[in-house]
């Protein structure tokens, strides 16, 4: 029995009682009316109601007498509410049926659900075309009703909202690359339809009305669509790659559009980048190989960023991917959260307008963990000897640029001091904080070089980027700084 069935027979016990009276949890009717209008009016008012309500069908609405209802006529009730709570109301409403004996009688139990979104009103209409239970009946919303309602409303997230039109279990799964999902899980793809529709619900790709078909949310979509030009919301959030033959837009280029879901093209999309990367030779056993300029670990958190955190309200753009010959930019749809600053994105509390992408993208090995991808970017590119990362917010735009190998002497003084703050991030995480060594060792610099670095260090310290770790130590050989905040 499901949870709510009993729940609905205790109400309906105790309001036909020795004085038969309709609560506010349940209303009782002989069958359905012809008036849609009414109907969707009684559906908002439980939508609205705290632990939602309940219709009970086959019962004299004015005696409470019990006359039961036959499986042809519950199957027409059921049919026409779910259409109403679907299309008659905004925002959609869930409803459950069950066919239960009560009293010796079969009698049809409807459970419409309390709705996360509130207040649920007409379709076509506004907020102020709401209805709640008051006394039993159900009564048009005051604008006070209205407020409490709104403040007992969850907002849903651009991931939870529908991107399709109501579909049958075959259009789902023809639409969405569920094993490709199941695959980076690790986890065996079900040996049935009904197994993987279940599935899809659970991981929130899907929303199942109330068996009459399914909806594919946003995140399903965005995650593991065959090809996102099938969701028209959706087509201009494919990721665009472009290559500039030269170090601006002016010189010729080459665009490579995407259309797989982000979560199943991620792989190919990383390979795709690495493929049209240019590269340097090394001699490794003798032999000379092709490696990239640019460290797959940076390459791979730059890129789950800007499909992570864009802002997806920003109609008409998506994630850009652009290579220059000295540079890749990286650029989403949407400033910094407002609790965010340029210069403490590396190792700061995570944050994301898209949890629910984000937290997927975790589970499914695609970036690190929270809080980690500049932490990660930023050490590779050390590594690799290039210069810092620049991070820019533009107008309705964030920028990140990743630049290629670079000696100290070719760049800016501004760029060092970039470079020399990035590295206090990470050796404060690491080491406690970083001296003229781990300077020298991060600019590929050998010891005669020493005062070139302590002028940086200098240099940083009086714009504020940086501090002493022991301001009273008289010793520079072995003095430690840290990040201005620290």
């Amino acid at each position: 029995m499901k949870a709510w069935i009993e729940k609905a027979l205790s109400y309906l016990d105790k309001s036909l009682g020795k004085i038969a009276s309709e609560l506010n949890e349940i209303d009782w009717k002989i069958t359905l009316s012809p008036n849609n209008d009414k109907l969707c009016k009684h559906i908002s008012a439980f939508a609205n109601l705290p632990g939602g309500g309940y219709l009970a069908f086959g019962i004299d609405d004015k005696s409470g007498k019990i006359i039961g209802v036959n499986k042809t006529e519950a199957d027409n009730i059921v049919d026409r509410l779910a259409s109403l709570s679907r299309d008659g109301l905004d925002p959609l409403v869930s409803i459950d049926h069950s066919i239960e004996t009560f009293r010796g009688i079969e009698i049809l139990l409807i459970h419409i659900k309390e709705s996360a979104i509130k207040p649920v009103h007409l379709k076509g209409g506004t907020i102020e075309d709401s209805y709640i239970r008051s006394g039993g009946t159900t009564r048009k919303a005051s604008r006070q009703d209205v407020g409490a309602l709104m403040l007992n409303s969850k907002t849903p997230t651009w991931e939870e909202l529908h991107t399709s039109k109501l579909l049958n279990e075959v259009e789902v799964i023809t639409l969405l690359e569920y094993d490709k999902i199941l695959e980076l899980l690790k986890k065996p793809v079900p040996s049935n339809i009904p197994e993987i529709i279940k599935w899809l619900i659970d991981e929130k790709m899907i929303v199942d009305v109330d068996g009459k078909g399914y909806y594919i949310s946003n995140f399903g979509a965005i995650a593991a669509a065959k090809d996102l030009s099938r969701f028209d919301s959706l087509s201009r959030k494919v990721v665009r790659l472009i290559k500039y033959e030269g170090k601006n837009k002016a010189a010729g280029s080459k665009e490579y559009p995407g259309t797989k879901g982000y979560a199943i093209g991620f792989e190919g999309l990383i390979q795709f980048v690495k493929g049209i990367l240019p590269g340097s030779e090394v001699i490794k056993n003798s032999l000379r190989q092709e490696t990239s300029v640019y460290p797959e670990i940076a390459l791979r958190e730059l890129i789950a960023n800007i499909l992570i955190h864009q802002d997806f309200t920003i109609r008409g753009t998506g994630p850009m991917i652009e290579i220059f010959e000295d540079r890749i930019e990286f650029t989403n749809p949407g400033k910094l959260l407002p609790t965010k600053k340029l210069d403490r994105l590396i190792r700061t509390t995570p944050e994301s307008r898209n949890e629910i992408l984000a937290s997927a993208f975790r589970r499914y090995n695609i970036c690190e963990e929270r809080g980690s991808g500049f932490e990660k970017a930023v050490i590779a590119i050390e590594l690799f000897g290039l210069p810092p990362l620049k991070f820019e917010e533009m107008e309705s735009s964030f920028k990140v640029t990743m630049y290629s190998p670079r000696k100290f002497a070719d760049m800016s003084n501004e760029e060092r001091i970039e470079a020399c703050y990035q590295h206090s991030i990470i050796e404060y995480y690491g080491n406690g904080g970083f001296n003229n060594a781990s300077l020298r060792k991060r600019f590929g610099m050998h010891d005669k070089q020493a005062a070139q670095v302590s002028k940086l260090i200098k240099d940083a310290i009086d714009l504020g980027k940086i501090k002493s770790k022991d301001p009273d130590s008289e010793s520079k050989k072995f003095s430690l700084y840290v990040p201005y905040w620290a």
